[in-house]
C-alpha cells in the first residue's frame, strides 16, 4: 500500500518536510509522521512541567498554586483552539490531497482570522475582568493577587498563542510535521532559559516573580512564530506568510462552518473528558492523600505512554483526509488497519515495558512503600487499557477525516457519562481504590465496540466526499 500523497504539490511538500513520498509503504509513512509529532507532544507537556518546576522550586508553593488556579480557564481556551485546528487540518488535508493550494490557503486564512478574532476578544475581555474571573473560580485570597497578575499576562497574549497553536496544526494538514516540531523546540528552549532568568533576575533582568511564567510563554511563542515564518518563506511552503496568505485571511462563512463542524465536537470532547477526570479525581481524593499521590504519579507516566497513541490517531486523520481529497477513498481501510496495527505494537510494547519497570519508574515520584505498591498496580491497569484507548481513538480520527465527527464524539461522551463514571463509583465501593481504575478498561472496551460497529455498519457504507 502506498502513501496517500498523490498530487505533485503534495509530493513536493512531503519531500521538503521530511514526510514520505508516494513510493513508501503506508506503515513507513505513519512512522515518519509519528517521530516529529510525538516529540512535539512531549515538548508541549514538558514546557508546562518545567515552568511549574521553576516556580515551585524557586518561589514556593503559593507561586505554583497561583499558576494552577488559572488552569481551568486556560484549558477551555486551548480546547477551543485544538478543536478549530483539528477541523481546519481535515479540510486542508483534503484540499492538499486534491492538489488545490489556493483552497489550502483559503482554509488556513479563514481559520487564522477566526483564531485571531477570538484571541483578541479573549485578551480584551479577560484583561479587563481578570480579577473577577479569578474570584469566580474561587481562587484562595492568599494567592488571588499573584494569580490575577499571571492570568492577565497570559490572557493578553492569547491572540499570539492562538495563531501559534493553529499554525502548527495547519502545517500537519499538508504533511509537514518537522517544522512544527522545530518551532516547539524553539519555544520550549526559550522558556527553559527565560523563566528562571526572570524569576532570579539573571544578568540584570527585572525580577518578575510569578509573572515570569506568563512573560516567558509569550516570549517563547513570539520568537517561535518569527522563526516559523522565516522557515516557511525559505521553504516556499504553501502556508508561508506572504501576500497570498494575507489575501486569504478574510471571512469565508462556508469554510468556517465546515471547520467548526469538525472543530466544535472535538473541543467539546476534550472538555467533557477533562470534566470526567475531575470527577474521578474527587473519588480518588476520598481515599486520602496517599491515593491522590499515587494518582499523580501514575498520571505522569501514563501521559507519556498515551502520546504515541494520540499521535497515531492524528496521523490516521491526516493521511485519510489527503486520500479523500485525492479521490482515493479506497485507501481508507488500509489506513485504518495500519493505524490499529501500529497502535497495538506501540501500546503493547509500552504496556509490557511499563509493567516490568513500573516500580523503578514510580519510585522517581514516590518514596512511601505503601503508596508505591498501590501505584504499581494502578499503572499496570492503565497501561494495558491504553491498547483499547488507542484503537478507538484511531477509528474516531479516521472517521473525522471525512467530516463524520458527531456520532463518534457522542459515543465517547455517552460512555463516559453513563458507564465510566458510574462504574468508577460503584467499583470503588466494592474493590477500593483499584476499582476506580477497573472502570477504564471496561468503558474503553465498550467505546471501542460501539466505534467499531458504527465504522463497519454505517460509516463504511456511506459515500465519502470532500467537505468543501
Amino acid at each position: 500500500m502506498t502513501s496517500p500523497l498523490p498530487s505533485p504539490q503534495a509530493a513536493d511538500a512531503a519531500s521538503s518536510s521530511g514526510t514520505a513520498n508516494a513510493a513508501r509503504p503506508l506503515w513507513q509513512v505513519f512512522m515518519v509522521f509519528l517521530g516529529p509529532m510525538l516529540l512535539s507532544n512531549i515538548l508541549q507537556s514538558l514546557s508546562g512541567t518545567l515552568n511549574s518546576m521553576f516556580l515551585g522550586q524557586m518561589m514556593g508553593v503559593k507561586a505554583l498554586a497561583a499558576v494552577a488556579a488559572f488552569f481551568p480557564v486556560m484549558f477551555v481556551f486551548i480546547a477551543f483552539v485544538i478543536g478549530l485546528g483539528a477541523g481546519a487540518s481535515v479540510l486542508i488535508g483534503q484540499a492538499w490531497g486534491a492538489g488545490q493550494p489556493d483552497k489550502v490557503r483559503a482554509i488556513a486564512g479563514t481559520t487564522l482570522l477566526a483564531g485571531l478574532v477570538m484571541g483578541t476578544c479573549v485578551a480584551l475581555f479577560g484583561g479587563l475582568f481578570t480579577q473577577p474571573i479569578m474570584r469566580m473560580l474561587g481562587t484562595p485570597a492568599d494567592i488571588l493577587e499573584q494569580a490575577t497578575v499571571y492570568s492577565r499576562i497570559v490572557l493578553l497574549g492569547m491572540p499570539g498563542l492562538f495563531i501559534f497553536l493553529l499554525a502548527t496544526s495547519l502545517l500537519r494538514g499538508v504533511g509537514d510535521t518537522l517544522t512544527p516540531m522545530w518551532s516547539l523546540i524553539v519555544s520550549t528552549g526559550i522558556g527553559l532559559v527565560s523563566t528562571p532568568a526572570l524569576i532570579a533576575g539573571w544578568g540584570g533582568l527585572p525580577r518578575l516573580g510569578v509573572a515570569s511564567a506568563g512573560v516567558s510563554m509569550i516570549l517563547g511563542f513570539s520568537i517561535a512564530l518569527s522563526w516559523l515564518a522565516i522557515q516557511l518563506r525559505r521553504k516556499r511552503s504553501v502556508l508561508a506568510p506572504n501576500r497570498a496568505l494575507l489575501r486569504a485571511m478574510r471571512p469565508d462563512w462556508g469554510l468556517l462552518r465546515a471547520v467548526l463542524r469538525v472543530g466544535i465536537p472535538t473541543g467539546v470532547l476534550m472538555i467533557a473528558t477533562s470534566l470526567a477526570g475531575l470527577v474521578v479525581l474527587s473519588l480518588i481524593n476520598g481515599f486520602g492523600s496517599n491515593a491522590t499521590a499515587a494518582y499523580g504519579a501514575v498520571n505522569q507516566i501514563n501521559a507519556f505512554a498515551q502520546f504515541p497513541l494520540i499521535s497515531v490517531a492524528i496521523t490516521a486523520s491526516i493521511l485519510a483526509a489527503q486520500s479523500i481529497g485525492a479521490g482515493r477513498s479506497d485507501r481508507l481501510p488500509a489506513i485504518a488497519r495500519t493505524a490499529l496495527q501500529i497502535n497495538m505494537a506501540i501500546g503493547g510494547a509500552t504496556a509490557v515495558l511499563g509493567s516490568i519497570f513500573a516500580r523503578p519508574l514510580l519510585s522517581i515520584f514516590i518514596t512511601d512503600p505503601d503508596v508505591l505498591h498501590v501505584a504499581v498496580e494502578l499503572l499496570r491497569i492503565v497501561l494495558w487499557s491504553g491498547l483499547l484507548f488507542g484503537a478507538f481513538a484511531s477509528l474516531a480520527a479516521l472517521m473525522r477525516a471525512s467530516g463524520d465527527v458527531l456520532v463518534p464524539t457522542l459515543i465517547t461522551i455517552g460512555v463516559i457519562a453513563t458507564l465510566e463514571l458510574p462504574l468508577a463509583w460503584m467499583f470503588s465501593r466494592h474493590f477500593g481504590l483499584v476499582g476506580i481504575w477497573m472502570a477504564f478498561p471496561v468503558s474503553y472496551g465498550l467505546t471501542l465496540a460501539l466505534q467499531t460497529w458504527y465504522y463497519q455498519a454505517i460509516w463504511k457504507k456511506r459515500p465519502i466526499r470532500k467537505m468543501v
